[in-house]
């Protein structure tokens, strides 16, 4: 019994992780720290990290970056904006960042997504699935 309400306080609470998912997603072209998103939630970024990691599998830096790369690719998707804008509005300060770490997630550039997702490509699709793999924290 004792073991069940140890498991249970190691993970972030639902109303709060919650909340810093939805404060991630609003947030996504702004440079969110550690201890931003700590204080949302009201709790030490080192505590703050543990718990979010044990509640999503990833840390928090992994997890914003996933958003960011979702993001851009619905944006290039759509093939009416710029690939330096992209990087832009969703949190990149340089293109060439941006494109380093879309292939390092996708394993694709984002011009090579972009002409990949107008012809309908099943890679397009595969890569979606990739989205998951484990980033490399900067």
């Amino acid at each position: 019994m004792a073991e069940a309400a140890e498991g249970a306080r190691s993970e972030l609470p639902a109303c709060r992780l919650r909340r810093v998912m939805e404060y991630v997603q609003e947030n996504l072209q702004r440079d969110l720290r550690l201890a931003e998103l700590s204080a949302l939630v009201h709790m030490s970024p080192y505590h703050f990290a543990r718990l979010f990691k044990q509640s999503t599998g990833v840390p928090p830096h992994r997890f914003l970056v996933r958003r960011r790369i979702d993001a851009a690719r619905a944006l290039l998707a759509a093939r009416t904006t710029p690939i330096v804008e992209i990087a832009q509005l969703v949190g990149f300060r340089t293109a060439s960042h941006f494109t380093t770490t879309f292939r390092r997630v996708t394993g694709m550039t984002p011009s090579a997504y972009r002409s990949a997702a107008s012809v309908g490509s099943p890679s397009v699709a595969a890569t979606g699935a990739a989205g998951e793999l484990v980033l490399r924290s900067s």
